[in-house]
């Protein structure tokens, strides 16, 4: 029993572990419990494949390009299953959607990537708000799902979860996650995604569509990295200097893209790797390396 228990005990210090690759698209993290969540703390990730990434010359390119990609996802899901699910973040993402607009707009349901737990018309907080004043406004038929306009981070979140689940034809995986026909997402300079910031639990949570993120004052709700990651087109944009962002973003997309020490604490921007397709000016992919700028 004694050498039995010994032999054991070796087997286990010397079994070589293996680093956790996050698989492609739909199985990302998956439904999975505590176990997975802890070894996804640590993952390891592979550099993004070059032909998942597009570098165009300026800013102006780079919106051009957003506008192109979503109406060509929202013409190819109306086509395919009646109807366009598209999520969309804060941020510069909202101007590049300036323009685009098309009959493709009355068949097409937006849901927030992430949001302030503000009222909806709070034009220097609320995400819809400005949507709304920039491009929205000219989206004739177009359905956006709002948050209910209150302070509560938890009760928001629980409530647009179940606006989401009450989609009847949002499309599901097979693991009941929603997969979005087109999800666009920035990404900061320390990395967070929607309002998923580093060194936070809420980057590894694999279980809730919603998350409250109760970081700063107001709260925010965010979509999980899951159902980010389940879309079935992925775009992350990065481009331009502005005053948030005085330095670019070059440092982010080397980080993002190509460094392999990263983890989803460090990085949470990493956790699409696999399933995103990288849009960014020059400048931003200046430190990618001759393989990205090619």
């Amino acid at each position: 029993m004694l050498m039995n228990l010994l032999l054991l005990l070796v087997i286990v210090q010397v079994a070589p572990v293996a680093p956790f690759v996050v698989p492609a698209k739909q199985t990302y993290l998956g439904s999975s419990g505590s176990s997975t969540t802890a070894v996804c703390s640590t993952a390891t990730f592979p550099s993004t494949s070059p032909d998942q990434v597009i570098v165009l010359p300026d800013a102006d390119a780079v919106g051009s390009k957003i506008r192109s990609i979503v109406e060509e996802a929202a013409v190819k899901a109306i086509a395919d299953h009646g109807h366009f699910y598209l999520a969309i973040p804060g941020g510069s993402i909202l101007k590049m959607l300036v323009g685009s607009k098309g009959e493709w707009t009355k068949s097409t349901t937006i849901a927030y990537v992430n949001h302030k737990c503000v009222a909806m018309d709070d034009e220097k907080l609320a995400t819809h708000a400005k949507a709304m004043n920039l491009f929205m406004k000219d989206w004739e038929g177009c359905n956006p799902i709002v948050l209910d306009g209150t302070a509560d981070g938890p009760a928001e979140a629980a409530a647009y979860e179940r606006k989401l689940e009450n989609l009847a034809n949002l499309p599901r995986d097979s693991d009941g996650l929603p997969v979005f026909d087109l999800a666009l997402i920035g990404v900061g300079d320390d990395g967070h995604v929607g309002s998923l910031y580093p060194n936070r639990d809420e980057v590894l949570e694999s279980k809730k569509w919603v998350l409250s993120v109760e970081m700063k004052d107001p709260p925010s709700i965010s979509l999980s990295l899951p159902v980010m990651a389940n879309a079935k087109e992925v775009v992350v944009a990065a481009c331009g200097v502005s005053e948030k962002y005085p330095q670019g973003k070059s440092d982010a997309m080397k980080r993002a893209v190509v460094n392999e020490d990263e983890t989803l604490q460090s990085f949470p921007a990493i956790g699409l790797r696999q399933s995103a397709t990288w849009v960014m000016d020059e400048a931003a992919a200046s430190k990618l390396g001759d393989t990205y700028n090619e």
